[in-house]
């Protein structure tokens, strides 16, 4: 399978996701547990159906030490027991904030209340703008229908 269009040859989308990247980097010194944004990142690309991103933060989480188990059932998160409740409070803002257009409203106020729960002003900030980096990558990505499988953790470090 091939992409519709090569974005890592385009010099348009090459400088678009620079940017992007860069802007992600502010997530690294937030506060947001790296484990956390792995999972925010893995449940909005299985909402939006992005096979390219699902891979790439599959393979992120495990090499940084998250189990098959937890990373199987982020889809099935509210059933799991797996995990805390700060994550689940972050998956379902996730949710709310990728599936935006399926609800009048988009995100609840007892989802952002719940997550303001567990989680300080910056560490909401950041959870907003992982969840707004990662709906951007997905979209770019199925979109072009970029391929899945040959990722390679840190390819892109």
């Amino acid at each position: 399978m091939e992409a519709r269009l090569n974005l890592f040859a385009s010099p348009v989308a090459a400088k678009f996701t620079r940017h992007i990247v860069a802007a992600g980097k502010a997530l690294d010194d937030s506060g947001l547990p790296a484990a956390t944004q792995e999972l925010v990142k893995l449940r909005a690309s299985q909402i939006n159906g992005c096979g390219f991103c699902t891979d790439m933060h599959t393979k992120d989480a495990t090499a940084a030490g998250e189990t098959s188990v937890r990373l199987n059932l982020v889809a099935a998160w509210r059933e799991a027991t797996v995990f805390t409740d700060a994550e689940r409070a972050a998956l379902e803002l996730t949710e709310q904030g990728t599936r935006i257009a399926d609800a009048a409203g988009g995100v609840t106020d007892e989802c952002w209340a719940n997550a303001a729960k567990y989680y300080d002003e910056e560490q909401l900030a950041a959870l907003v703008c992982c969840i707004a980096i990662i709906n951007a990558f997905n979209r770019g990505n199925v979109i072009v229908q970029q391929p899945a499988g040959g990722y390679q953790p840190g390819q892109f470090a």
